[in-house]
């Protein structure tokens, strides 16, 4: 570890003391997981401040390695350019860009399931009921939530005029568009993400060796291929566990930063 940086070395001291204690505290309620966790804005349990603190939160030991790892590799040899304090801005800065990004998805996400709700409202049946859980429900919820939900199906099936199991079945609706805002996010992947951009950008022709690669491939290529992943699977899968926006949001926040500042370099330099 001595020849890891010192934003770095202390940055990975953070993230591993609180996925210990979280991992520790894993009776009842996590009151860590609780407050500092990212929450929908519309949601009971969302703080400000959460914006920051979810960047240290991690959801599993997979998780943490990974970003921890990714930390290390490529923030390294990153402050050891800019140095501690430019560095530490860029990390805090992709990482409330790529949360921003996140966010601002998941609004336009909750304005459409809202919006179906209010479709179904007008017009209720059966059918638009089964179609709101087969795209809402069917992952993440227990299989106690999801059987009143096909049982209430099958029984307004065979009697579609009755109002009661419209009205029962709206509630339902509405219990699942809260509980959707009530799943948390967690974890540095947007600021690793934006790491990952300036690697590419300052050593483009450097060999890295993938996991799952057999061979080295150029850091500009693995990036630009990463970042296109990332978008297709955000567009392709939006109910997806993995915020894939927020990774996008990590690169894109941090090419505007780098830009910026190529551009007031040149500006300074040439008056």
């Amino acid at each position: 570890m001595n020849r890891t940086s010192p934003v770095v070395f202390n940055l990975l001291i953070i993230n591993v003391l609180l996925f210990a204690a979280t991992y520790f505290w894993r009776s009842g309620n996590n009151p860590l997981m609780e407050y500092l966790a990212l929450y929908y804005p519309e949601s009971s349990s969302f703080r400000p401040y959460q914006f920051i603190t979810h960047m240290f939160m991690h959801g599993g030991f997979s998780h943490i390695l990974f970003n921890m790892y990714a930390l290390w590799m490529f923030g390294t040899a990153i402050e050891s350019v800019w140095g501690g304090k430019r560095f530490l801005f860029y990390y805090f800065f992709t990482g409330l860009g790529a949360a921003a990004l996140h966010t601002f998805v998941n609004y336009l996400v909750f304005r459409g399931i809202n919006a179906e709700i209010v479709a179904f409202g007008n017009t209720p049946s059966p059918e638009l009921f089964r179609q709101f859980i087969e795209s809402h429900a069917e992952k993440g919820f227990s299989g106690q939530f999801l059987a009143i939900c096909n049982n209430l199906f099958s029984i307004w099936s065979d009697a579609p005029g009755n109002t009661s199991y419209a009205h029962s079945a709206l509630e339902l609706m509405r219990r699942i568009a809260d509980r959707l805002m009530d799943i948390p996010t967690v974890g540095a992947s947007g600021a690793i993400f934006g790491l990952l951009l300036a690697f590419g950008m300052m050593y483009p022709n450097t060999r890295l060796m993938i996991i799952f690669l057999p061979i080295a491939i150029k850091a500009k290529w693995f990036v630009l291929i990463y970042g296109a992943i990332e978008l297709f699977l955000g567009f392709s899968q939006p109910g997806s566990s993995f915020a894939h926006f927020a990774h996008i949001g990590g690169m894109l926040f941090g090419y505007l930063l780098i830009r910026f500042w190529i551009y007031k370099a040149k500006k300074n330099r040439y008056g």
